[in-house]
């Protein structure tokens, strides 16, 4: 079985030392490859090291946070770009709306815009954050024409409803440890909704750590305890899944 995290922050301070003994502990779950997502500078610098340390097996992206939108600008854009082209990376992101933070809304938007018009130019598909705002997040895809470039919909935590909406976007849904959480029952009913042939599954780690291991920090591995609840919930086995969700990621990241 191999099983493909879409979408993990291995380069954050929270694994400082111990970045080997994480990758080994998420190929022994069978957690083979993992798209790492950096957000500053010196997560960047992290993330290249381990694509170069795990060629194969570690893959990149950047993007400025929402909650960073206030420090996007010419220079960070500049920035990001030129690493966009570096070895390995895949993808920009996360990027996206989040109104739990403070961040004015109106800045937040004309930074996703701007990056997906980055993503567009460099032809690459976006990894996309949405908390508490998915009108607006929805509009501004819909907006943007994505087109064949499209996109994930990061630890997806909408309902059936916001899950049909991004899937005739041609946006892929990411699920994280929350659809194993009690009061996911909207999440759960999203992925029951949504055709196997456009999920992903993720950890978001070191966050949203899913059964039976919340409390402690999430790690990459944990993918497979996701995947296997997932499976679990559609009535085929843990393989089927890791083998459909493992070719869905390489699909939109465009991994041969």
């Amino acid at each position: 079985m191999k099983i493909f995290d879409s979408h993990t922050h291995i380069n954050a301070p929270q694994f400082e030392g111990e970045t080997a003994e994480v990758v080994q502990r998420a190929q022994a779950l069978d957690v083979t490859k993992m798209l790492v997502l950096a957000y500053d500078k010196p997560s960047m610098q992290k993330l290249t090291e381990l694509i170069k340390r795990y060629p194969g097996i570690v893959y990149g992206a950047i993007g400025c946070h929402p909650e960073d939108a206030a420090r996007y600008d010419e220079r960070l854009k500049m920035f990001l770009e030129q690493q966009l082209h570096g070895a390995g990376m895949v993808a920009l992101g996360e990027i996206g709306l989040d109104y739990y933070c403070s961040v004015p809304h109106d800045l937040q938007k004309d930074v996703f815009r701007e990056q997906i018009e980055l993503a567009q130019k460099l032809s690459l598909p976006i990894s996309v954050h949405n908390r508490d705002a998915f009108e607006d997040t929805y509009t501004i895809l819909q907006e943007m024409k994505l087109g064949k470039l499209g996109g994930i919909m990061h630890s997806f935590n909408g309902n059936a409803f916001w899950a049909n909406k991004f899937l005739k976007l041609g946006m892929f849904l990411s699920f994280s440890g929350v659809v194993t959480f009690k009061n996911a029952t909207d999440v759960r009913e999203a992925f029951m909704a949504a055709p196997l042939e456009r999920i992903l599954v993720e950890t978001d780690a070191p966050y949203l750590t899913p059964a039976p291991n919340r409390g402690k920090r999430n790690e990459p591995g944990y993918t497979r305890y996701t995947l296997e609840y997932l499976a679990q919930l559609r009535g085929i086995t843990a393989e089927q899944l890791a083998n459909i969700s493992y070719k869905n990621t390489k699909k939109i990241l465009r991994i041969k």
